[in-house]
């Protein structure tokens, strides 16, 4: 068997870079996806001999038009895609925002990165998946994203996880039976330029779950939300 290869989205940085160095040390080949591409370089040359296994691409995850170049150039050149992990993300919430002071811009570009941007980039590789009947994809949520537990603020973001979630739970049933699972997971509250330095979770124990998830064996989970590689509710 060829060995897997994994695109991270939003890659350079934080918990995907961490997830890129995970994987990488696996036994993977990782396409470390990120928009500015100077900065995806300059993450794989941080990994120091871990960088040979590292292939760096430039993606703007809201275009079909870089997605579909994505899918052409791996198929090229690496000719399977095994993994994904839609990581890419942003929180543009002003500070203390509530549902009634959302700003139509600010959900529309939020929509954009953390809703469409992993539908646009998972609807380019998943034919690749198919070709060798084997996929892993896992969505990087929030639990602010839960309905079980909806609170106050940040609305734009909130929103957009759970339509993430949403999306995850209609692909994973649409590729049933295929041996492409889908996964949502919550990194918890992650000391990154995100979640700031007075929070709990370091970007080694964030990208845990997500790397469990895209290396599951043919018998895990499919279709669920998961933090500390422990199901959570929607």
């Amino acid at each position: 068997m060829s060995e897997r290869v994994a695109v991270v989205t939003g890659g350079n940085r934080g918990i995907g870079f961490e997830i890129v160095r995970q994987l990488a040390a696996r036994g993977l080949r990782v396409v470390l996806a990120s928009r500015d591409l100077a900065k995806g370089r300059e993450a794989r040359a941080r990994l120091g001999t871990a960088g040979d296994r590292i292939e760096v691409c430039q993606l703007d995850v809201t275009s079909e038009e870089q997605a579909r170049a994505l899918a052409a150039s791996i198929e090229r050149t690496l000719g399977r895609c095994d993994v994904l992990v839609n990581n890419a993300g942003v929180l543009l919430d002003p500070k203390g925002s509530r549902s009634l002071d959302i700003v139509p811009d600010v959900l529309r570009r939020t929509f954009d990165v953390n809703v469409l941007g992993p539908v646009v980039v998972t609807s380019a590789l998943v034919p690749l998946m198919r070709l060798h009947g084997y996929g892993r994809i896992v969505n990087m949520s929030s639990g602010l994203g839960q309905l079980a537990d909806m609170g106050v603020g940040t609305p734009a973001y909130r929103m957009s996880k759970s339509a993430l979630n949403a999306f995850t739970r209609t692909l994973a049933a649409d590729l049933g039976g295929t041996n492409i699972k889908v996964n949502s997971m919550c990194p918890g509250w992650v000391r990154t330029d995100m979640g700031g330095p007075h929070a709990t979770t370091s970007v080694e124990e964030a990208a845990d779950t997500a790397v469990w998830l895209a290396t599951l064996a043919d018998d895990g989970p499919n279709g669920g939300f998961f933090r500390d590689r422990q199901p959570i509710p929607w």
